[in-house]
């Protein structure tokens, strides 16, 4: 049989009209079919051939077929056995079962039952696939949630970080942008004892303004044009366990008054909806925004914001932190080039060190991935990618006779030569800064206001 198929029916009968029925039955799909009339030649196309499902007759020429089962399961462990059998009592189902086997049919055998059963069982196998693929995501995203710097410059965030983690109350998690917020914030529900919980994580800034009500709280059937079905919103889906809102800040006044009402009372309503839902979440968010600033200027709610700051996490900048460039560095490396051993010698930790990471641990992350993909041997140096002023400013304060900038003059230089190199570009700016387009707008604005 040619062409490519995504998976393989095996079935085992000394029936060979039935062999050639559901051969004939499954053509035209994406399901390649192989038949075996003994117990024997079963075993060896198990040993030879991927194999997902297993059509297994109980009674064979060379012995009984549940007796196959556990050899096919030990060199086709995701496999899925289907046991057929024309003698249905308790004790030979339940044998089966024991070994292995996942469901039953009884003889004479309708064939459309038979589809139905096949294709359970390979949605079964795809979910559980999906399953697994997402706790070994899981498993990686908790090695890398590791807070570097625990023993350095992170020492007060990670003392709060483990008194977070042991209890439910709603953090709210304060610093620049790229500083590492979401690490934290995945630290934190990491280290919870109840880790199969669900962690949902959102960007508030990244969500259209007409959606945002309905990305969060989902909406009924009708509520607005194009809602043709009732949709589940982020706070439904993180029910039980945990919700990370990063860039809090540029959420709405009208939904920060429903976010409150939401952590008080555990309910909420859908957009178009009637009644009201409850929910058990716990907050975690994020902002990079000087949130007292904010509060004065009515952009945030006071009451929310002392609702949210249960427990407060600030995370420092790097460059108050240097000493915890060299083992981010390693991590960064591990992670990204996992496959290849590479180092950083300490003449370069020094260059690094000697830079002040407006863009904090993401920058760093970004200059070190390019010195990786752009690298020449096993010594890499992402200094070279250091994004330095050509010409220092004149005036100002002097250190060794180098002029010294203040950080916001760092940042917005660094912002507008960004913005200079994607040729205005606001979207394509704000990737490689590693922001939300929001808050680069926002920033630009401040500049225009300040240069009046």
């Amino acid at each position: 049989m040619g062409g490519s198929f995504s998976k393989t029916l095996l079935i085992v009968d000394d029936d060979r009209f039935f062999c050639d029925l559901v051969r004939a039955y499954f053509a035209g799909r994406d399901l390649r079919v192989l038949s075996a009339h003994t117990k024997e030649e079963g075993g060896r196309l198990a040993r030879d051939e991927r194999i997902d499902v297993v059509l297994l007759d109980q009674h064979l020429p060379d012995g009984d077929g549940v007796d196959l089962c556990l050899p096919l399961l030990a060199v086709n462990d995701h496999a899925k056995i289907i046991f057929i059998t024309a003698y249905p009592s308790f004790d030979n189902v339940l044998q089966a079962l024991r070994r292995g086997a996942n469901d039953y049919l009884a003889k004479p055998i309708e064939i459309e039952e038979l589809g139905l059963i096949v294709e359970k069982v390979l949605r079964t196998q795809e979910l559980e696939r999906v399953e697994r693929i997402q706790t070994f995501k899981n498993l990686q995203e908790s090695r890398e949630n590791v807070l570097i710097g625990a023993e350095g410059g992170l020492r007060e965030v990670a003392q709060l970080v483990r008194l977070s983690a042991a209890h439910d109350a709603s953090v709210l998690i304060t610093g620049e942008t790229g500083t590492g917020k979401n690490v934290v914030a995945r630290a934190i529900h990491s280290l919870r004892e109840k880790n199969n919980i669900p962690f949902v994580g959102i960007n508030c800034a990244a969500l259209p303004e007409n959606l945002i009500e309905s990305e969060l709280f989902g909406h009924e059937k009708g509520a607005f044009t194009g809602a043709v079905a009732a949709k589940k919103g982020i706070f439904e889906m993180a029910d039980g366990g945990t919700l990370f809102l990063d860039e809090i800040g540029d959420l709405p006044l009208h939904l920060q008054a429903k976010l409150l009402g939401i952590l008080d009372d555990k309910q909420l309503l859908r957009v178009g909806g009637q009644t009201t839902r409850k929910v058990d979440v716990r907050i975690i968010a994020a902002t990079n925004l000087d949130i007292r600033q904010a509060i004065r200027e009515k952009r945030f709610r006071e009451d929310l914001y002392y609702r949210l700051a249960l427990m407060k996490i600030h995370i420092p900048p790097l460059r108050e932190r240097k000493e915890d460039i060299a083992a981010l560095c390693r991590m960064f490396l591990r992670t990204i080039s996992q496959d290849v051993a590479l180092c950083i010698d300490d003449e370069e930790i020094g260059r690094l060190a000697g830079y002040d990471w407006p863009g904090n641990v993401r920058e760093l992350k970004n200059v070190t991935e390019r010195a990786v993909i752009l690298r020449r041997g096993p010594a890499i140096q992402p200094s070279q990618f250091l994004e330095l002023p050509e010409t220092p400013r004149l005036g100002g304060p002097s250190v060794g006779g180098t002029v010294v900038k203040s950080l916001a003059e760092a940042e917005k230089e660094h912002i507008l030569g960004i913005l200079q190199h994607c040729q205005g570009n606001h979207s394509k700016t704000a990737l490689l800064l590693g922001i939300s387009r929001s808050t680069l707008l926002r920033k630009l604005s401040q500049f225009a206001e300040a240069a009046m």
